[in-house]
């Protein structure tokens, strides 16, 4: 013969909670019919290991769909009210059943319960305003994002396009006139490359700040001081060298992250931006150390930049020792760099190929 638990309850405006005082329930079944609610299963409750039962007619309408969730000590019931609203009981009968009692560990008043809501609601409305702050911010950050990237893969689309048909028109002679005919335009290219180090050391981009640094300092480097201010080196074939390596290498790797502002990759250009580097950067790094060596005697000659040092020693510090330590640290730069792109290109690759398996 079934045997009736002890059941606590307490409200809110859209739920009811119920409790049963039942340890290790099993073969619970919880269901309503035409606003009655019905609830057995077997468990130890007061009267020790029994089936247990009871059934509740509900003070108003509610949703059939019932949720519940045994645990060692309990089974708790969740009900939904048809419609939001304060019930003045839990049954329609005024006599309360003997079993049932208020659930005073989550009981509320109605002005508490109101309160609670509110702050529901308070919640929710912040959340979605910084929902919406976030994705102005995504929208607004990619939008930057993808103008930098096309303007910088304009203009060194322009410097590579300009020299190869200059190239192929006048051949040997512009190679000459690379400085005087391209220098605009790649002064403003590598002024504008400032972006990416800022990008990367305040989060923008997931990226290293150190090695974007390092390519920034050394490109910048040989174009403003070893080309920019020694009008010998400006007439020298090293010129074409390096403007056409630095811009073969970048024509595919801004369009590359102009594709990634909107999630989207195309396989060819992902391999030539995770490849071409890898002899592209060292024949860089070549003929940017041979401009280094080409101006080395140039500021012997001219003592452009030497630093005065007291009387007492009688000389200058000539800025070629500068270029001899730029030469050491170039080598350790382009270690640097190349450790950096060869994990790119490994975690990239190895990413996919995980994903196709």
């Amino acid at each position: 013969m079934a045997l009736t638990p002890l059941v606590y309850w307490a409200q809110r405006h859209e739920e009811i909670y119920l409790r049963v005082e039942l340890t290790d329930a099993e073969d619970i079944k919880v269901y309503i019919d035409d606003n009655m609610l019905f609830f057995q299963a077997v468990g130890y409750g007061a009267k020790g290991q029994h089936l247990y039962e009871f059934t509740l007619e509900l003070f108003s309408p509610v949703k059939t769909k019932v949720a519940n969730k045994s645990t060692q000590r309990q089974v708790s019931i969740t009900i939904q009210k048809m419609e939001q609203g304060w019930w003045e009981r839990l049954t329609k009968p005024e006599r309360k059943p003997l079993f049932l009692a208020p659930d005073f560990d989550r009981w509320m008043d109605e002005s508490d319960a109101e309160l609670e809501i509110r702050q529901k609601e308070e919640k929710k409305r912040r959340r979605r305003v910084s929902r919406r702050y976030e994705e102005d911010f995504i929208s607004l950050k990619t939008a930057f994002l993808f103008a930098y990237n096309l303007v910088q893969f304009l203009g060194y689309s322009w410097i590579f396009v300009n020299m190869t048909i200059r190239l192929l028109m006048f051949g040997q002679d512009s190679v000459y006139d690379t400085f005087h005919t391209i220098s605009g335009v790649m002064f403003f290219c590598q002024i504008l490359a400032s972006i990416e180090v800022l990008n990367a050391a305040f989060g923008v981009v997931r990226t290293g700040v150190i090695p974007t640094l390092i390519q920034l300092f050394g490109r910048n480097f040989i174009l403003f001081i070893i080309f920019g201010c020694l009008e010998e080196m400006q007439n020298k074939p090293v010129v074409f060298f390096v403007f056409y390596l630095w811009s073969a290498i970048e024509i595919f790797r801004y369009p590359f992250y102009m594709l990634g502002c909107f999630n989207t990759e195309w396989k060819t250009l992902t391999w030539l931006r995770y490849s071409l580097w890898i002899p592209l950067y060292p024949l860089g790094a070549l003929a940017e150390a041979v401009a280094v060596m080409q101006a080395i005697p140039i500021f012997d000659k001219t003592n452009l930049f030497s630093i005065p040092l007291p009387e007492a020693l009688g000389t200058s510090l000539n800025f070629s020792y500068v270029l001899r330590v730029h030469l050491a640290l170039m080598v350790l730069g382009l270690w640097i760099n190349f450790r950096h792109l060869y994990k790119q290109r490994q975690k990239r690759f190895r990413t996919k190929k995980r994903k196709s398996q």
